[in-house]
């Protein structure tokens, strides 16, 4: 049977990258507690395409 808990896996996009009209998407999977973080989170992570760390928001 599947596991009901309040961690679920999230999809952090890139903002700056779509912005800045360079090609490809850098995007990471990480997860979060529903419970504690009902809101989109915002990590700042490295983007392989631009080279350098920009801010990654939750999408969906």
């Amino acid at each position: 049977m599947a596991k009901k808990g309040n961690r679920i896996q999230v999809i952090l996009e890139c903002t700056e990258q779509r912005a800045a009209g360079v090609p490809g998407i850098s995007r990471y999977i990480t997860t979060k507690n529903r419970k504690n973080t009902p809101a989109r989170i915002e990590r700042k992570k490295y983007n392989p395409f631009m080279k350098k760390v920009t801010l990654h928001k939750e999408i969906k």
